[in-house]
């Protein structure tokens, strides 16, 4: 017979004690695994968020675009800086750093005339060439005019996080010429992250592209023998 070990001289509570710290050990584990798990997925939420407003502008994917985008809060965020307001360039403060500075912002928001061509980069051509760098020269991409398919899925330059906290997340992407395109996120929920505001680089917004007409549409047929 096998010689008794110290574990069958122990008591039987003394033998549940120590498989329970034995467990114990490996289900904390588990809950530390979890929780850099939870903090990970929650620091990198806001590039994920990025990344999927590229796939989806270039798919020109309606619903997700409007899953990832505050619609309103960007189009306030591009009016002041299309009528030539370097100060909108900057997302506004939240009210809990700087009141004062948040009200005003509203305000001078609020009051500001409408600049005429603000959705011509809210198009899903427009978008998927603002998450590439294009800048202000976004506005100029039609539906279905991505540049090559090179450039597509997904693909271009990465984002460049220029700003990171709890609430609020700030990426860059330059152009070539090392202009940068600030893409503000804002928290919405535990891991959902919304785009409220895009910087646009300095400078004069270039007129749109007008697309080429359709040969044969508005014209009268020509008489054939």
């Amino acid at each position: 017979m096998n010689a008794p070990t110290e574990e069958h001289h122990q008591p039987v509570w003394a033998r549940k004690q120590t498989r329970r710290r034995g467990g114990g050990g490996l289900f904390g584990k588990l809950i530390l695994f979890a929780l850099l798990m939870a903090v990970f997925v929650f620091f990198v939420s806001p590039a994920v968020a990025f990344f999927g407003i590229r796939s989806a502008a270039e798919a020109s994917d309606a619903a997700g675009l409007a899953r990832l985008i505050d619609y309103p809060a960007v189009r306030q965020s591009l009016r002041p800086q299309l009528d030539g307001n370097p100060a909108a360039s900057a997302p506004a403060p939240t009210f809990m750093e700087d009141p004062i500075g948040a009200v005003r912002r509203q305000f001078e928001q609020a009051t500001a005339p409408a600049a005429p061509d603000v959705d011509a980069y809210l198009t899903p051509a427009a978008l998927a060439a603002l998450t590439r760098g294009e800048g202000r020269y976004a506005s100029q991409r039609i539906e279905g005019g991505l540049p090559s398919p090179d450039n597509t899925n997904t693909g271009g330059p990465l984002p460049r996080p220029v700003y990171w906290s709890v609430n609020r997340a700030r990426m860059s992407v330059a152009d070539e010429g090392g202009s940068e395109t600030i893409f503000t996120f804002e928290r919405q929920g535990a891991f959902e992250w919304k785009l409220v505001h895009i910087g646009l680089p300095d400078g004069a917004a270039p007129a749109r592209a007008t697309p080429p007409p359709v040969p044969g549409v508005g014209k009268s047929g020509s008489g054939g023998g």
